[in-house]
């Protein structure tokens, strides 16, 4: 053992009960309002992250599927209301994992949105499969449910839609869609835990959906994930792909004698010590939502007078929806060059930042993929966005990002 590991911790939790008493007064221990620069992210921490790290430790269980990726689990099946959540290392893996579970083989197709993350193609190209990308709304910037069936052919095998912003998608049309044509519906929930559309969950409506906990979301355990399963007869195969191929699920809880290879697979599993942090930020789940909402009302407040004078859209949230505030982004219109009015934020001292570049404009995604119908709006609208500073802290810095916003208008 290594001796030194003691006092490192000792000094460590004293550093952090600093760190989380100044987090939870609202902003950052090392900031003072109008003193240096804003960040686009900074992580938050509630305070009982490293006490559950520590009791991980205690509880000399490190690998994965332990007390705390049980609680985190649960905490999903309760919040959500899936079937079965599991966690994952990353929504990349949970991703990786809905591929497998929805079959797909080479040349079978996947309808998505061409606005999103590589991971959201990426997944289904693994095992062989062809992203077909179509347009976005322009109100919302999710996948155009009115794009979807046109897209579809012998070999469209699922629908990948995407909650933009935490806002989630037009699902009653496109679950209609894909019952009438027999596909499957995935979540790529990355970004819309606690979101809601028509009082259901994000996450509770396809057979499948995604989450991410990486550093830049509201919940977070720096990487990590999940795969929420809604179709019962999904759940054994998915425990098992999880599990590296292997039925081990089933022997750790008494129903095997011995664990062995059943199908493909990979170690899908998160850390014990990133399921405690996770924990943390789960209990606390309530109190990170309420706050990132307020900043987001604060930032639509204030650029109210920007988009009545046409130099700026603000995001929209169907009255069907409601959302998490996981990020607030601006649309510039076509006369603003994006990357001067970047700059000119960032000369203030303002971080702020594009998005996706588009998949189906991408090296990978002319490879890999096509795309069916006009992309008008994706290429647009993918052109014209700015994510703002979203994070909690942010409150007592937040007025200087709003004036140095409406500074490049005067």
């Amino acid at each position: 053992m290594n001796t030194s590991a003691v006092p490192m911790t000792m000094d460590l939790n004293t550093h952090y009960a600093g760190h989380a008493a100044q987090s939870l007064a609202g902003r950052a221990p090392s900031s003072a309002p109008g003193v240096g620069p804003i960040p686009f992210n900074r992580p938050f921490m509630v305070g009982t992250e490293l006490e559950y790290v520590r009791q991980a430790h205690t509880n000399l269980q490190l690998a994965g599927d332990g007390r705390f990726t049980a609680r985190c689990s649960q905490w999903l099946e309760r919040t959500v209301g899936c079937q079965k959540a599991l966690l994952t290392h990353s929504c990349t893996a949970a991703l990786e994992m809905a591929a497998i579970l929805a079959d797909i083989k080479p040349g079978d197709e996947v309808i998505m949105p061409s606005f999103t993350f590589v991971s959201t193609a990426n997944a289904f190209v693994l095992r062989g499969g062809v992203p077909v990308f179509v347009d976005v709304r322009a109100d919302t910037l999710n996948l155009d449910e009115r794009q979807v069936e046109a897209a579809i052919t012998e070999r469209t095998r699922a629908i990948v839609v995407v909650h933009y912003a935490g806002v989630v998608c037009e699902m009653d049309t496109i679950m209609d869609i894909a019952s009438r044509h027999g596909i499957l519906v995935i979540e790529d929930a990355a970004q819309a835990l606690l979101s809601t559309y028509r009082n259901r969950p994000a996450g509770s409506i396809g057979s499948l959906a995604t989450l991410s906990f990486h550093e830049t979301k509201n919940i977070t355990s720096g990487e990590g994930g999940a795969l929420l399963i809604n179709d019962p007869a999904l759940v054994e195969r998915a425990q098992v792909i999880r599990e590296k191929g292997t039925n081990r699920t089933q022997f750790m809880a008494g129903n095997v004698a011995r664990y062995t290879w059943m199908d493909i697979g990979s170690s899908y599993l998160p850390g014990e010590m990133t399921a405690a942090f996770l924990w943390g930020q789960m209990e606390a789940a309530g109190l990170i939502n309420e706050r990132r909402i307020a900043i987001w009302e604060t930032y639509h407040r204030a650029l109210e007078g920007l988009e009545t004078q046409g130099r700026l859209q603000r995001p929209v949230t169907p009255p069907e929806c409601t959302a998490n505030a996981h990020l607030y982004f601006v649309l510039l219109p076509a006369g603003i060059e994006r990357a001067g009015f970047i700059a000119c934020l960032a000369r203030q001292g303002v971080g702020a930042v594009s998005h996706y570049v588009p998949l189906h404009s991408s090296p990978g995604g002319r490879q890999y993929g096509r795309f069916k119908g006009s992309m008008a709006n994706t290429d647009a609208l993918s052109e014209r966005l700015v994510r703002l500073p979203m994070w909690i802290g942010l409150e007592a810095e937040q007025q200087r990002v709003i004036t140095a916003v409406k500074s490049v208008f005067t």
